[in-house]
């Protein structure tokens, strides 16, 4: 079975779908679910936030300026954005997977209260929600280790535009 290559001009709406896509999916698991994230949860999320208007842009770009500079600098963006995600997501399944050490606050323990009545606040409250226990897996990954395959996915989308247009092939033939 061969590969059917994505256009360059395509690409952007792909990177746009998915990154809605799985942004749509934490949200699910979050609120359907009731699955609460922890805040090297909501740090993965950023990544996905900024790469969703970033990837509209370069979709409208690239279908007016034919993979111009423009797209082809925005789609660079979106693959440094998807390298720092990948990175956040390798960091937290770590900490997950007990290979190093968490945030203070969020590996376990209550975090310094900075009064009594913070300290009072935090006894009172709910329990946090650690960064360092898997509460959900699917064939022994977690959500951030699908959060690491996915960004890598999604940045090696994203630089297909640029390696095409570095190695001349497939630019303007694309549509």
């Amino acid at each position: 079975m061969a590969l059917i290559p994505i256009p360059s001009r395509s690409a952007p709406w792909w990177v746009l779908a998915i990154t809605a896509l799985t942004l749509g999916g934490a949200l699910f698991f979050e609120h359907v679910i009731g699955l609460q994230p922890c805040s090297l949860c909501l740090v993965q999320r950023n990544p996905y936030y900024a790469a969703l208007p970033l990837a509209f842009l370069a979709g409208i770009a690239s279908r007016e300026a034919n993979i111009g500079i423009i797209p082809l600098a925005l789609m660079g963006a979106l693959t440094l954005i998807f390298i720092v995600s990948t990175g956040l997501g390798i960091h937290h399944a770590g900490v997950e997977y007990g290979w190093w050490e968490g945030p203070a606050g969020c590996s376990g323990g209550l975090a310094f209260p900075g009064s009594v009545t913070d300290l009072q606040a935090q006894l009172q409250g709910a329990r946090p929600v650690r960064c360092d226990e898997v509460p959900w897996s699917l064939f022994g990954l977690s959500l951030a280790g699908y959060n690491v395959l996915i960004s890598l996915g999604l940045a090696g989308l994203s630089a297909l535009p640029l390696i095409r247009a570095y190695t001349q092939q497939g630019v303007e033939d694309d549509e």
